[in-house]
């Protein structure tokens, strides 16, 4: 009588797993789908590029010393506390 237990609860796992599988297939199909529809009615805009390389790099430089800044003082909250 266990076996026959363990089995049918075996076939109700495998089924179980199988439609969540399948769920997820078709999920990720329509929404694929989706996706394109949407960008072919309305396709995403461009931004226009005015900055230079070489003002990126000083933008860049300074954003990410005002992270490490950002990062150092929430660390230094984070051990006080």
């Amino acid at each position: 009588m266990d076996v026959d237990m363990t089995i049918e609860g075996l076939k109700y796992m495998l089924l179980g797993m199988t439609t969540v599988f399948l769920f997820l297939l078709l999920m990720i199909f329509i929404l694929k789908i989706q996706t394109k529809i949407l960008h072919k009615l309305f396709p995403p805009k461009s931004l226009p590029i005015t900055a230079t390389k070489t003002n990126q790099k000083d933008s860049s430089l300074c954003e990410d010393e005002e992270l490490i800044a950002v990062i150092t003082a929430a660390l230094t909250e984070y051990k006080k506390g």
